[in-house]
């Protein structure tokens, strides 16, 4: 949350703050370098600069990656290593300079994230030169990686999510959580031949180790959320933790109406965690959830209910003004979940959301 001058001076005039501790502040703040609180980078505007920056930076990233061809494989795997690691030196070198300017450290952060991202590459060469796939064999060109579950890339991502974690301990830049992110989902399906011992497990066994591998993602991301101080470095375990989690539990085959109207119930949990949290991701994965299943009861239950579609426009009116109140009453809101919430729970709660 952001205060400018204009909003401090006017606090002092209101009687809110005194007129000489509103200066004190205002001159605090402008000696305050950025990101010194938590060592990371600071909240940075989003602009066409920072617009360009990340674009450019996920042109690279899919060119080496999900954009590569058959014809980038031909290579050979030393080839293919060393021009990984040559990218990787190249930008780690480049972002280390930007990381140190202050005004620049977006592109410094955005630079190592692109180094990041050469492990996977660096490590599929080194199995296709030395033959090391592991039982499951060769499962392709690089572009299949993006492609396609297959046991024989969990080397690839385990290298991802090192490379992250190492370059975290020197550059907290929170978009290199995004590699270890991904790194992790595509783990929670590449798994899962390893789990069950062949090369085509059956869907099942996939559903249920996509929940708890996302569930577990998830659990990692309140720890780092509640451990966190002014920089978030969890939003982005969040998105890819639900993606894994809520993408096994919908995938469910349910026949009864029992289990579809808990799984409405679990979405509509999801909807609370969001305001405990106060991350948006769950409400969105929550709403997305509440709608397929109101869905199904338009489709199949009340198919012929010539009321139901009147019904349902009441029901999504009430969720927009419940939307409303929310934003009109959230900060009495949290007051009041500060004040009513069991202590377990509210040491839970990130200090964002405190």
């Amino acid at each position: 949350m952001g205060y400018s001058d204009t909003d401090l001076r006017a606090a002092a005039k209101a009687g809110v703050i005194d007129s000489a501790s509103a200066e004190k502040l205002i001159a605090f703040l402008a000696k305050r370098e950025p990101g010194t609180a938590s060592g990371g980078v600071a909240p940075s505007k989003f602009d066409a600069a920072h617009l360009l920056w990340y674009a450019g930076a996920l042109i690279v990233i899919g060119a080496m990656g999900f954009f590569s061809t058959l014809a980038y494989s031909q290579m050979g795997g030393a080839a293919l290593t060393a021009t990984a690691i040559v990218y990787a030196v190249v930008f780690a070198i480049a972002g280390h300079h930007f990381w140190h300017k202050s005004d620049l450290q977006t592109v410094g952060g955005l630079l190592v994230t692109i180094a990041v991202s050469m492990a996977p590459l660096a490590i599929y060469g080194i199995q296709e030169e030395f033959g090391w796939w592991g039982k499951f064999g060769n499962p392709g060109s690089v572009h299949d990686f993006y492609a396609w579950i297959k046991g024989s890339w969990v080397f690839m991502e385990i290298g991802a999510v090192i490379a992250g974690a190492v370059a975290l301990r020197f550059y907290r830049f929170p978009f290199i959580v995004a590699v270890i992110a991904v790194a992790l989902w595509f783990m929670s399906m590449d798994i899962v031949p390893w789990i069950a011992g062949n090369a085509h497990p059956d869907f099942e066994l996939k559903r249920k180790v996509s929940i708890w591998f996302g569930f577990a993602v998830l659990v990692v991301a309140v720890i780092v959320d509640y451990r966190g101080r002014d920089t978030d470095f969890a939003f982005w375990l969040h998105l890819f933790g639900l993606m894994a989690f809520w993408g096994g539990i919908t995938a469910a085959q349910s026949s009864s109406e029992f289990g579809k109207a808990m799984y409405c119930v679990l979405n509509v949990a999801l909807l609370i965690v969001a305001v405990i949290l106060m991350r948006r991701a769950y409400a969105v994965f929550g709403a997305l959830g509440i709608t397929a299943y109101l869905s199904h009861l338009a489709e199949v239950v009340f198919k012929d209910s010539l009321l139901f579609p009147f019904a349902l426009s009441l029901i999504g009116i009430a969720v927009i003004a419940a939307g409303l109140l929310y934003h009109r009453k959230q900060a009495a809101i949290g007051a009041w979940l500060t004040e009513n919430m069991p202590q377990t729970l509210l040491r839970l709660r990130p200090a964002h959301a405190r």
